[in-house]
């Protein structure tokens, strides 16, 4: 069955770094954008940063243009996310999720199956 599976998450420093990883099961990521979406308690969801498919284009949410970076290893089934410069505000739970379609959107119904989530801590 489809399965999307977090893993990188953890404490860091402000300042510092983590690589989140979302390994799939269960289908052909090649075909597939993938979007990464994080929660922080008492807050809506939002769009992260996406991957389409077709042509590896990429979307980053404002707040995490320029110390975020998407990327994707489809021989290994596992999208990434290096996140640099982490400050206290990315503190979070992190999901990746599926896209089949093909058009640029971090809007959540174009998104069909979701992982479970990886905790992000950014504390001094």
């Amino acid at each position: 069955q489809v399965q999307l599976v977090e893993s990188g998450g953890g404490l860091a420093k402000p300042g510092g770094s983590l690589r989140l990883s979302c390994t799939v099961s269960g289908f052909t990521l090649s075909l597939y954008s993938i979007g990464w979406f994080r929660q922080a308690p008492g807050k809506e969801r939002e769009g992260v940063s996406y991957i389409r498919s077709k042509d590896d284009n990429t979307i980053y949410a404002d707040s995490v243009k320029g110390r975020f970076t998407i990327s994707r290893d489809n021989a290994k089934n596992t999208v990434y996310l290096q996140m640099d410069n982490l400050k206290p505000e990315d503190t979070a739970v992190y999901s990746c999720a599926r896209s089949p379609l093909n058009i640029m959107t971090m809007q959540s119904p174009a998104f069909d199956f979701w992982g479970q989530g990886t905790q992000v801590t950014v504390s001094a």
